[in-house]
């Protein structure tokens, strides 16, 4: 499932007044003359920092025959420039006594670091180089797909719950991009060549498509000066137009199945939902996203208590919904069948627990022990630099302002039992759902076979 803004939203359920001030009042941004955003949130608890670069480009702007371009430019992204040798950038950031890495989903592409903070300057100065200046060469684009394949062999093509999502979404989605692997199909990644990869970063990396996120132990005016001698310095291009593609209304249920080694069958069953478009006046993706933490927020949550230890109809059994996103948004149900048990015993105890909160609904005391736990995972998260910088981040790249997070935290607290209840009536039926179940083989017990190069841990 994807990694999603909504799982770390759902931390921050009922936030302290005087905390969700203290964030307003200790976050700046800044505007500079080629369209770069930057935003600087002071946190001197400790003399580090973290610096964030965040492309509002992700594999939903892919076409068909092109799927992966998104992250394989990533990859190439560590690949050097005229001033940093390849291998070099990640070398420099060891030295400097940090560490850096990326990730790639539909929506967005980002980098990060973390340093102390007397590395930040650095820091700014390599991610804004290779904003302009990386280097795409033939040799390291057959090195790098080469990389790219094995990753997707090892943690898809090898994976039986992974191509289990993959055939949902590819079946949920006719038309929403999101029907297309971030990872790329195989013949795709086959396919790619160097020059695909040098015009997909001319086309998209640009400052008017990037914006930086500095959380730490810093100066936001010194920060900002500091982002104007190093990305202030670049020029922004036209963008190209951006297609939306919106999905044909699905009037039937879909079932799909994907056979592949394992010891036991897999089930996932995804409904079409809305996502979150306004902030202030929607209601039904807040409610959405307190029904997936009643269902699977907790040990005490219906699904572990229910279906994993009382009923053991289920090994494992979790829900997932990203109201935040730039597509369409589906809320999913996955979950492993315990051992004598199959897939259609599974989906028919999903289904009845559904129909439990349809029919009955919640209890108040149920919705305040999920609201209670979900305050102390606030406070956690307070306390990581780089949840705050991620949380910025991935609310601006759906498509809203980072200033939203503390008005979503707060809708959170006002879902009422009845609203809980109200969704789950209105959005869990057949016409919308598509059901992905893997069916296992005998699994080859044959010697494993040697990667062809290192997979990077993303």
């Amino acid at each position: 499932m994807r990694t999603t803004l909504a799982s770390l939203l759902l931390c921050a359920l009922l936030a302290l007044s005087g905390a969700a001030g203290a964030a307003e009042t200790d976050t700046y941004e800044k505007h500079l003359g080629n369209g770069l955003r930057v935003v600087v949130k002071e946190d001197h608890r400790a003399p580090t920092v973290v610096h964030m670069v965040w492309y509002r480009v992700g594999a939903m702007d892919e076409t068909d025959g092109h799927s992966g371009l998104a992250h394989a430019l990533e990859h190439m992204m560590f690949k050097g420039t005229k001033k940093v040798p390849p291998g070099g950038f990640n070398k420099l950031v060891a030295e400097a006594g940090g560490r850096d890495n990326a990730f790639t989903s539909e929506d967005y592409t980002a980098y990060f670091q973390i340093v102390p903070k007397r590395a930040l300057p650095q820091m700014m100065n390599l991610e804004s180089d290779r904003m302009a200046n990386l280097q795409v060469t033939p040799n390291d684009f057959a090195a790098e797909i080469k990389v790219v394949m094995e990753e997707r062999r090892l943690r898809t093509d090898d994976n039986p719950q992974s191509l289990v999502y993959e055939a949902l979404n590819a079946s949920a989605f006719l038309a929403d991009r999101y029907r297309r692997p971030v990872i790329g199909w195989m013949n795709d990644l086959e396919a790619m060549t160097w020059q695909d990869a040098r015009d997909w970063y001319k086309r998209w990396y640009t400052p008017s498509n990037a914006y930086v996120v500095v959380v730490g132990d810093v100066d936001h005016d010194e920060v900002f000066r500091l982002a104007e001698r190093t990305y202030g310095k670049l020029k922004s291009h036209v963008l190209p137009a951006r297609r939306v593609e919106i999905d044909p209304e699905q009037t039937g249920i879909r079932r799909v199945v994907v056979k592949a080694p394992a010891k036991l069958p897999y089930l996932a069953m995804a409904w079409k939902v809305p996502k979150l478009v306004d902030v202030d006046r929607d209601r039904d993706p807040y409610a959405l996203d307190v029904l997936a933490a009643l269902l699977d927020g907790n040990e005490a949550a219906r699904f572990p208590r229910d279906l994993v230890r009382e009923q053991k109809v289920a090994q494992s059994a979790g829900t997932q919904y990203d109201s935040t996103v730039r597509g369409e948004s589906l809320f999913v149900i996955g979950g492993q069948p315990a051992e004598g048990k199959n897939a259609a015993d599974l989906e028919a105890a999903f289904r009845a627990e559904l129909k439990r909160i349809q029919d009955e609904g919640v209890t108040p005391e149920e919705l305040a022990r999920v609201k209670t736990q979900l305050i102390a995972a606030q406070v956690y998260k307070r306390d990581s630099m780089m949840a705050q910088a991620m949380e910025m981040g991935m609310m601006e790249a759906s498509g809203h302002d980072w200033r939203d997070v503390d008005k979503v935290v707060d809708k959170f607290g006002t879902v009422t039992a009845d609203e809980v209840q109200g969704v789950a009536k209105k959005y869990f039926k057949d016409d919308t759902l598509t059901v992905a179940v893997l069916d296992p083989q005998p699994i080859d017990k044959a010697k494993p076979r040697e990667p062809a190069g290192p997979v990077r841990p993303y």
